[in-house]
């Protein structure tokens, strides 16, 4: 089984309604997820030089990574997802 990091795009200050949905989601896929995370304060680098990261609808917010026997399985399952802009989703390689 392949690993593949769901990457939560977009952020809004959350309703009880979105956090019960989300917990909802995570013990949807918990038997796939195999680590999740958050993120706070952020920097972009880059040759034009060095900026901070707005916390807006373009935030990349957190991450899981979860199991799935391919990419279509992995789109499927973020498509579950109650997220607020989008979700990217990239096979973690190994070696």
């Amino acid at each position: 089984m392949k690993q593949y990091m769901l990457l939560h795009v977009g952020f809004e200050k959350p309703t009880p309604e979105m956090m019960r949905a989300w917990m909802a989601w995570f013990g949807a896929i918990a038997e796939r997820q195999v680590a999740q995370g958050g993120f706070g304060a952020g920097r972009e680098v880059s040759r034009d030089g060095t900026h901070d990261l707005a916390w807006d609808g373009n935030a990349l917010t957190g991450y899981n990574i979860i199991e799935a026997e391919s990419l279509d399985a992995a789109t499927e399952i973020a498509r579950t997802c109650p997220f607020v802009r989008s979700i990217r989703i990239h096979e973690l390689r190994t070696k």
